[in-house]
C-alpha cells in the first residue's frame, strides 16, 4: 500500500521517529536529511507549549523550518493527556470540551478546534484528531469517558478540518484514534462511530504495552475493526520485534522514541544477516549492542551490513571513547545508526510483504 501525502507517496509499512519539537534529539536536521527515514512525527501540544508553531508559521511551515521535505505526522497531544494528566492530576484537568495542561509554569488549553488549526497552520501531512488517551489498566468508568470524549472530539476535529480546508485543492490527511482500553465492546463502539464520521486513516490509541508485553489480543481486535483499505497506525510501537508482530496483526504505520532514546543510552540495533536474505517474519534478524567497557580499543565495526556514517567511519572502540568523553558526536553517530537500522528494516518488510502478496503466501 502507498499513501499519497502532500510531500510524496509514502510506502507502507513505514516508521516515523520522534522529532517532538521539530528536531530529533542529538541530531541536527542537516544530518537527518541524509538518512533515508520515511518521515518524522512532531507534537502539536509541545509546539503550542513552546510556541514552536509560531516559528514554523513564520518560516512557511514545519517542512521549511526543518528543511525536511518528507511526510510529517503531527500528534494531537492526546498522548500527553495520559502521560501528563492521567498519571498526575496536578498537571492539568480533562474536561468534556477541552483539556487544561499546566506544566513548567506554562498553561496550555487544548480544544479539538485549536488542535486541528495548529496542525494545519504548521503544514503537517498527516493530522491527528485530539483524543483522550488511556492505559489499559484504567477503570471501566475512565475508559467509557475516554471513548465518549474521543468520539465527540473527533466530530469537532472533522468539522474544523473541513471548514479550514474547504478551499484547498490539496489537503493533508486526517486520522482518527480508536480508544477503549482493553475492552472490546468499547473499542468496537469507538471504531464504528469514527468510521461513520469518516477519516483517511485510523490509529490504535492508548498504551499498547502492559507489564512489558505487547497487548496482542486487543491490538488484533482493533485492527479487525478498521477498514483494510485505510492505513492502520499503531501509535507508540517501536521495538523491532513488536513492529513485526503488529504487521502480522494488520498495522502498517508506526512511531516511537525507541531508536533515538536507546541511541542516547548507548544501545544500538544491528542486523545479524545480509538484508537481502532476511525474512523478519520467520528469522531472528537483529541483535542489540550496549556500548560498554568491553568495547574499549575494539577495532570492530558496529555492523558489517550497515552503510551509515557510524559504521563506515568508526569502530565500536571509537564510539566507546566518544561516549566516555561525553562527546555529543557519540549520540549523533548512535542515532544515525539506529535510524538507518529502522529505515532498512522497513524496506525489508515492504519487500517481503510484496513478495508474499505476489505468491499469495502468508508470513
Amino acid at each position: 500500500m502507498e499513501l499519497k501525502t502532500l510531500h510524496g507517496n509514502l510506502k507502507l509499512p513505514a516508521f516515523f521517529p520522534d522529532a517532538t519539537f521539530g528536531q530529533i534529539k542529538g541530531l541536527d536536521n542537516k544530518k537527518l536529511r541524509k538518512i533515508d527515514v520515511d518521515g518524522v512525527v512532531v507534537n502539536a501540544y509541545h509546539f503550542l507549549k513552546e510556541k514552536t508553531h509560531i516559528k514554523a508559521c513564520k518560516k512557511g511551515g514545519i517542512h521549511k523550518l526543518m528543511r525536511f521535505y518528507k511526510p510529517i505526522i503531527s500528534d494531537s497531544g492526546g498522548f500527553q493527556v495520559m502521560s501528563l494528566i492521567h498519571n498526575n492530576r496536578g498537571n492539568g484537568k480533562i474536561l468534556d470540551n477541552e483539556i487544561h495542561f499546566k506544566l513548567d509554569g506554562k498553561k496550555v488549553v487544548l480544544t479539538p478546534e485549536k488542535c486541528i488549526k495548529t496542525q494545519i497552520e504548521i503544514g503537517s501531512d498527516i493530522i491527528m484528531c485530539l483524543d483522550d488517551c488511556t492505559k489499559a489498566s484504567q477503570s471501566q468508568k475512565e475508559q467509557e469517558k475516554s471513548v465518549k470524549r474521543t468520539i465527540s472530539w473527533a466530530e469537532r476535529c472533522k468539522k474544523e478540518f473541513s471548514s479550514l480546508t474547504k478551499n484547498k485543492k490539496e489537503k493533508p490527511l486526517l486520522f482518527a484514534i480508536v480508544q477503549g482500553g482493553n475492552n472490546k465492546k468499547l473499542r468496537k463502539k469507538c471504531a464504528q462511530e469514527l468510521i461513520k464520521i469518516g477519516f483517511d486513516g485510523y490509529s490504535f490509541g492508548g498504551w499498547p504495552i502492559h507489564n512489558r508485553k505487547l497487548l496482542k489480543e486487543i491490538l488484533r481486535y482493533t485492527s479487525s475493526l478498521i477498514p483494510d483499505d485505510k492505513p492502520k497506525y499503531a501509535m507508540g510501537i517501536g521495538k523491532p520485534q513488536d513492529i513485526v508482530e503488529c504487521i502480522k496483526l494488520g498495522y502498517n504505520m508506526f512511531d516511537c522514541v525507541i531508536p533515538t532514546r536507546e541511541a542516547r543510552h548507548k544501545k544500538l540495533y544491528v542486523l545479524i544477516k545480509n538484508p537481502k536474505k532476511i525474512n523478519p517474519f520467520k528469522d531472528n534478524f537483529f541483535t542489540a549492542i550496549s556500548i560498554k567497557g568491553k568495547h574499549k580499543g575494539s577495532k570492530r565495526k558496529i555492523s558489517k551490513f550497515c552503510n551509515c556514517e557510524a559504521c563506515k567511519k568508526h569502530s565500536l572502540g571509537e564510539l566507546y571513547e566518544l561516549f566516555l568523553k561525553k562527546d555529543k558526536k557519540a549520540i549523533e553517530l548512535a542515532t544515525i545508526h539506529n535510524l538507518t537500522f529502522y529505515s532498512t528494516l522497513m524496506k525489508i518488510l515492504r519487500k517481503v510483504q510484496q513478495n508474499c502478496s505476489h505468491r499469495t503466501e502468508t508470513y
